[in-house]
């Protein structure tokens, strides 16, 4: 009879120990699901940082293309025919009004919509008028390249 008494306090044991455990998981699981939580926003957090990094790199690119372009103009005159410095410059100017519509080309097609970021984003009225504007000063720069 010991035996059995012996084997009822062991089972009892054994299930207090798996109760104990799975609290323990129930916890577990709990932590896991707010740290990819918060794993999730950091890289919607990210993702906004680096739409922001590409969309300064193209904006910088156009601006030293347009720059160029001008420069072209100016520098080239007296060394090239005038036909290649115009083309030179046109070249470069029509990057740089490239540059600024590439620049808002992926607002216009917005991915899935990732989670809610941390971040606040450029709002898409001053992307789109910065670039405009841009695009406007590729356009004259272009028009002056070829009627000076």
């Amino acid at each position: 009879m010991s035996s059995t008494t012996e084997e009822k306090k062991s089972a009892k044991v054994e299930r207090a120990e798996i109760k104990k455990a799975a609290g323990h998981i129930r916890q577990a699981s709990g932590q896991i699901a707010q740290s990819t939580d918060r794993a999730t926003q950091l890289a919607a957090d990210r993702t906004v940082y680096a739409a922001e990094r590409t969309y300064a790199a193209w904006v910088r690119t156009g601006l030293a293309s347009m720059a160029s372009g001008i420069g072209a103009k100016a520098l080239l005159t007296g060394i090239l025919p005038g036909l290649g410095v115009k083309l030179a410059g046109s070249v470069l100017v029509t990057f740089s009004a490239f540059c600024f519509v590439a620049a808002v080309w992926r607002e216009f097609f917005p991915p899935v919509p990732p989670p809610v970021p941390d971040t606040s984003r450029i709002p898409r009225p001053i992307l789109y008028g910065v670039n405009i504007v841009l695009t406007i000063v590729a356009i004259a720069a272009l028009v002056s390249i070829w009627l000076r």
